[in-house]
């Protein structure tokens, strides 16, 4: 009865082994050959953001994304493959983009994301490709003008999933943070009186005053926040491609260029 038992475990631990090696190995396979599979399959998926002025938004006359993400992601898959391999865009929010990378929906990332040592522990990074810095936006005329007037009974709106909303929290512990899927809905609640701030990178907040003059940025810059374009972790060949190219752009006057076109601070 011993002897059944015991038979009957081993084969049940033989089998799991064999199904979990078995699906690792799959997976192992296809982090390592990221570089190799763009190439095979002449497409590279990016994840971009679609409400982000200036650095990538949805324009409703065309359906087409446009900013200074999606012009350097396509100069970076030019510079990388010539025109063998294709740039293609999924949507992605502070929220979702390293759910839908490590899933396999996106093979890299270009989304205003700020390298930090916590997303490192989940994603790899590139070099830093743009440095930008926290600030706050407000209505013209607002008694908030730093983050000194940031105290009980404010209301700052921030987006979900950005290290934006950690930092204001850090920053100004007395005030009420809201928080928003994306930063439309983030501009659309401050525009109609919900929040007394709206807070993330300059960058981003530029261009919501670009949309609407009768905002401003107060307070100067807070944190620092480098862009790195993110990839599923341990695809050292993708990350490779990516910093070379980016070099390469930065080298040649071609990074400043896209950047000239859609920054101007």
């Amino acid at each position: 009865m011993f002897l059944k038992k015991f038979m009957k475990m081993a084969l049940v631990s033989t089998t799991a082994a064999l199904v979990l090696a078995g699906c690792g190995g799959k997976d192992d396979s296809k982090s390592k050959d990221a570089l190799a599979r763009i190439k095979d399959d002449k497409k590279i998926v990016f994840g971009v953001k679609y409400d982000t002025r200036l650095f990538g938004l949805k324009n409703p006359s065309t359906g087409k994304v446009e900013g200074f993400d999606i012009d350097l992601s396509k100069a970076l898959a030019k510079e990388m493959f010539g025109n063998d391999v294709k740039p293609e865009y999924i949507e992605v929010t502070s929220k979702t983009r390293v759910g839908l990378l490590n899933n396999g929906k996106v093979d890299a990332v270009v989304a205003t994301m700020t390298i930090n040592e916590e997303r490192k522990k989940e994603v790899d990074f590139t070099d830093v490709y743009f440095n930008a810095g926290q600030s706050l936006l407000v209505k013209k005329g607002s008694k908030v003008h730093g983050l000194a007037d940031l105290k009980k009974g404010t209301k700052v709106l921030a987006v979900k999933g950005s290290t934006s909303a950690v930092n204001i929290r850090q920053k100004a512990p007395d005030t009420t943070v809201l928080e928003f899927e994306n930063y439309a809905e983030a501009f659309t609640a401050l525009k109609a009186g919900k929040g007394d701030a709206l807070t993330t990178d300059d960058s981003i907040l530029y261009g919501m005053k670009e949309e609407d003059p009768s905002f401003e940025l107060v307070g100067g810059t807070f944190t620092q926040e480098p862009y790195g374009i993110a990839v599923k972790k341990g695809n050292k060949d993708l990350v490779d491609a990516l910093n070379k190219a980016l070099k390469s752009l930065k080298d040649s006057g071609k990074y400043d260029e896209i950047k000239n076109k859609w920054i101007k601070k």
